[in-house]
């Protein structure tokens, strides 16, 4: 499906929008984000919003001064995240609601801490360059949680497509943990592999399998057994790799991939591995895109 260029181009305030017509069939969320003189939200309905507050890079006194700020989208296209100009802070937006910033995520460790949030938008997390993550940030309930306790290498996984658990991983004991929104654990498997995926029936993760970044191979994995399933080898077109892999709400394997004019979506069967184009985007004429589900580095987020 090819991005639509952009019909109009309006100004965000810290003042909320006016908002379209609440009985509109098909809402209108964000499509993508672009970086050009400033971020930018096109959205769905061909319209870009502008977003003057949000921070391009790294200001002089952070301590990777210079590098790129984070721009974030949720997977549903409806909420964005940011770094502020004012103070800095990571910052939550809708497009018709006003900023909620983030006290304890602040620009300052840019190129040090990673934040990801939820396809829902309501739930931040940080990993960072040393052991162990940052912070834990529940939006919905307005607090952010204690660490999970036993050892301090966490590394973050991914969420669930419905944003009730957390798949996270212990780098001294080879074990893979699904934690709910409480960080209470709810169930636990010890593997060699790395997964990086979790589907909503919460047993059941991804990992890819070979030499980054160069994913061709998947493995699923069982978390209530431990047991994982043969290699399957995505049959994707030549030249094109896993770059990015998860589960739909219906528990489907997708994968995204970079192409050589922007990004190519497909479901992958578990079995066989036979990969079925879902859709195509155009990447734009920006320094920087971003799509709702992106990490903070994706391999298609920088214009080369």
């Amino acid at each position: 499906m090819r991005l639509r260029t952009a019909l109009a181009t309006l100004l965000l305030t810290a003042v909320p929008l006016i908002g379209r017509p609440a009985a509109a069939a098909t809402p209108v969320t964000i499509a993508y984000a672009q970086r050009t003189q400033t971020w930018e939200l096109v959205l769905t309905d061909g319209d870009v919003v502008k977003v003057p507050e949000a921070l391009a890079v790294a200001p002089r006194d952070a301590v990777n001064a210079g590098a790129r700020a984070a721009f974030l989208i949720s997977g549903d296209g409806r909420h964005f995240f940011y770094f502020r100009k004012s103070d800095g802070r990571f910052t939550e937006r809708t497009l018709h609601g006003e900023e909620r910033a983030i006290r304890n995520i602040t620009v300052d460790t840019t190129g040090e801490e990673w934040p990801s949030v939820s396809d829902d938008g309501s739930f931040v997390i940080t990993g960072t360059s040393a052991p162990g993550l940052g912070a834990l940030v529940d939006l919905r309930k307005g607090r952010t949680l204690p660490l999970p306790g036993g050892t301090d290498q966490w590394s973050f996984a991914g969420f669930s497509p419905d944003s009730k658990r957390l798949l996270m991983q212990g780098a001294l004991e080879d074990r893979v943990t699904v934690f709910d929104r409480g960080l209470r654990t709810r169930l636990r498997a010890k593997t060699r592999l790395s997964p990086i995926a979790l589907a909503n029936d919460y047993v059941t993760a991804a990992a890819t399998v070979g030499s980054w970044p160069k994913f061709r191979k998947l493995r699923l994995l069982n978390l209530r057994t431990g047991k994982a399933s043969g290699t399957v080898t995505v049959g994707l077109p030549r030249g094109q790799y896993i770059d990015d892999l998860d589960f739909d709400k219906a528990g489907h394997l997708v994968v995204r991939s970079k192409t050589k004019t922007g990004v190519a979506v497909y479901r992958v069967s578990k079995t066989t591995g036979k990969a079925t184009p879902l859709r195509t985007m155009v990447r734009p004429d920006a320094k920087v895109w971003v799509l709702p589900g992106d990490d903070e580095y994706e391999p298609w987020t920088e214009k080369k």
